[in-house]
């Protein structure tokens, strides 16, 4: 397994990622035609775009690759809520590599990259009823800071808390 800064020919491959999870960690909890709508191909010039924009270490893409391919990304940048904090905006993988560390330690890597870009403190968002998601940043450190939204994804209401954890 490899961690590594994403680059532009790595986009498709995000989109995918991005896609698969989705599908698989929402279903049922987002409506289901808006996961079967969802297109990778349709993704991907966002996620070239995003890759593109990369201000590294500040903000930017990491991927993790294994002998298949690309099996997870995270993507993370200044807080637009609060200046001086940094935001993981996406953190996945594969279903099929859930439950082997690989998410781990991409979070790992994406921290180690957040304190060098000497951040203080970084947030992240996670829907109240994503179970899985919220066990796995809190055995990371992460806990809710009281802040929440309802999101509007698919057109159903869903919640979504923030948490953060320090960085130093």
């Amino acid at each position: 397994m490899q961690i590594r800064h994403a680059g532009p020919d790595d986009a498709s491959a995000v989109a995918g990622v991005y896609v698969r999870s989705w599908q698989v960690a929402f279903a049922g909890l987002v409506p289901q035609r808006y996961l079967d709508a969802m297109d990778a191909s349709r993704d991907e010039p966002g996620w070239k775009s995003r890759i593109a924009e990369t201000q590294w270490p500040s903000s930017g893409v990491l991927v993790t690759e294994t002998e298949t391919g690309i099996v997870g990304f995270a993507s993370f940048g200044p807080s637009e809520e609060a200046p001086g904090i940094a935001e993981i905006g996406t953190l996945y993988t594969l279903p099929e590599v859930w439950g082997t560390g690989i998410g781990k330690q991409l979070m790992l890597a994406t921290l180690a990259t957040l304190k060098q870009a000497d951040y203080p403190q970084a947030a992240l968002w996670v829907l109240e009823d994503n179970e899985r998601a919220r066990r796995f940043y809190e055995a990371a450190g992460w806990r809710p800071d009281g802040a929440a939204v309802v999101d509007t994804t698919g057109g159903a209401s869903l919640n979504k808390l923030r948490y953060s954890r320090p960085l130093g």
